[in-house]
């Protein structure tokens, strides 16, 4: 596995407060990798950390092979798109897409006015004008223009009505399609991340709490359901992420890789939300999670 993007015990720290903390995760080139987790959880912080506008307080992060903003030919291979979709509210898309060109050495042109006159903006039109789904259209449209190998986008969606959020993942998903692009996607919108993402992060409380692949962690993970019991007393193997217990019944989900023989469950699938909120609402969540992590390797 080719990793885009590689964090080691990465932390950023803002006075006392650990804004991330020993983050350890790998990011594999080629995928839509989803970011997801509560308010508050990182993820603005590591796409910072990862687009070079933030300097770690602890730990390392590389990014498409080399140190983030490392110069210009380490700025040119990631384009990053912030929460608030940015644009010159003064400036019109024309200006837009001239001052792109001019910042970015690898710019396409010809892509970014293609993907204007198709998405239906007018040039002339100032970014200050355009709804909040077209800014979002043009901030897209700026950051694959510049054509990174990795393209960093922080809830882009956020404050969009659903028929532009699905617009906008529509349109990225065609643009990763053609023109191979790895995409790191934060959003605490699970929804949205289930068209677009073949890559999971998981994020609470500041840390990685599960990563891998979304095909392979849904299959990986159970919900088990039977008379009331203690999760210690299951097999080795299938690792409690979460467990509720009324008086008379038990429900976890597990993780293991293996059958679940046990008669007394009713075993189902888990979907992603649920898989995501499990983790996000994990007992432990805020100390140290180190030897969870490593079960989930």
């Amino acid at each position: 596995m080719t990793a885009i993007l590689r964090a080691r015990g990465l932390g950023k720290r803002y006075r006392r407060r650990w804004a991330l903390s020993d983050c350890t995760v790998e990011i594999p080139a080629g995928h839509v990798t989803g970011l997801v987790g509560p308010n508050g959880a990182g993820k603005s912080t590591l796409l910072n950390l990862a687009a070079g506008m933030l300097a770690p307080t602890t730990g390392t992060i590389e990014v498409c092979g080399g140190r983030p903003a490392d110069g210009p030919e380490q700025l040119a291979k990631v384009g990053f798109v912030s929460q608030d979709t940015p644009t010159y509210a003064a400036l019109s898309v024309a200006d837009h897409l001239r001052l792109g060109a001019r910042l970015n050495t690898g710019w396409d042109d010809a892509l970014a006015r293609a993907r204007v006159e198709r998405l239906g903006l007018d040039p002339a039109q100032r970014a200050g004008r355009l709804s909040g789904g077209q800014r979002a259209q043009l901030a897209l449209t700026l950051g694959i223009a510049k054509r990174p190998e990795l393209l960093l986008l922080d809830e882009p969606v956020a404050a969009l009505d659903p028929l532009a959020r699905r617009e906008f993942m529509q349109d990225l998903m065609e643009a990763v399609a053609e023109h191979e692009l790895s995409v790191v996607l934060s959003s605490h919108v699970v929804a949205d991340l289930e068209r677009v993402c073949d890559h999971l992060v998981v994020l609470s409380a500041s840390r990685v709490q599960v990563a891998g692949e979304v095909d392979e962690l849904l299959a990986g993970h159970h919900r088990l359901t039977g008379p009331r019991r203690d999760p210690a007393t299951l097999p080795s193997d299938q690792h409690v992420v979460t467990a509720g217990h009324t008086d008379r019944q038990t429900t976890l989900v597990v993780r293991t890789d293996g059958p679940i023989h046990d008669p007394s469950w009713t075993v189902s699938q888990v979907g992603l939300e649920d898989l995501v909120l499990a983790y996000m609402s994990r007992p432990d969540v805020g100390r140290d999670t180190r030897p969870v992590l490593e079960v989930l390797r």
